[in-house]
């Protein structure tokens, strides 16, 4: 990360910031963070591994996903829809979602923005709730 000292404002290259292991094939690179200064949003990077799938969740705030490459589908009202790259969601709060790559052989990168710096991820399968920031910690 690359910080401008007049202006408070950084600069950051995903490649050069550390992965987190998510499990089942998917790992987190955070990227705006309280860290860094925000005070109002969070952002990251989650890679998919060919056929990885994050389990179904919800968020206390507001999400926004952007489908940087590769192919996704999105699982949400109890309907399956293909993402094509550069393709975004809006999903309310406390609202049950996933995604997934659909390539057996090609990864697949999203970008994350949460409008909250204390943003949670509820499991729907046993319910626990833990702060996304977590998933940002080495294991």
């Amino acid at each position: 990360m690359h910080r401008f000292e007049q202006s408070g404002a950084a600069l950051l290259r995903p490649a050069e910031l550390p992965a987190y292991e998510r499990g089942g094939g998917a790992r987190t690179t955070p990227l705006v963070t309280r860290e860094v200064g925000s005070a109002s949003f969070i952002t990251g990077i989650t890679s998919f591994d060919p056929g990885a799938a994050i389990p179904f969740h919800r968020h206390n705030c507001q999400e926004s996903v952007m489908l940087l490459e590769g192919e996704a589908i999105l699982d949400i009202d109890g309907e399956e829809h293909p993402l094509a790259a550069h393709d975004t969601t809006f999903i309310p709060p406390n609202v049950p979602h996933r995604f997934r790559n659909a390539s057996a052989t090609l990864p697949m990168k999203i970008l994350w923005i949460y409008e909250s710096l204390a943003a949670t991820r509820t499991l729907e399968d046993g319910g626990d709730t833990r702060p996304v920031a977590l998933e940002h910690s080495p294991s």
